[in-house]
């Protein structure tokens, strides 16, 4: 499943982009939730949830699905 994920502004944190895409309930849970679930940014491995997101970019998050970024219509 790839699902697209609207964000108004250029680039937003990888933590923050989690939450917006459902699949962490708040910010808090970022830290620990990239320590424990693999997760992509454009197939590279990430574990700093303040690791920059853009526009194009896409994020896998294993055993949830596969993101594209957008700009916010």
């Amino acid at each position: 499943m790839n699902e697209n994920i609207e964000i108004a502004t250029e680039t937003i944190q990888l933590g923050q982009f989690l939450q917006i895409a459902n699949v962490i309930e708040t910010g808090g849970m970022a830290k620990w939730f990239l320590s424990e679930y693999p997760v992509f940014v454009n197939g590279e491995q990430e574990d700093r949830r303040g690791k920059k997101i853009s526009i194009g970019d896409v994020v896998e998050v294993e055993g949830v699905g596969t993101f594209t970024v957008v700009r916010e219509s």
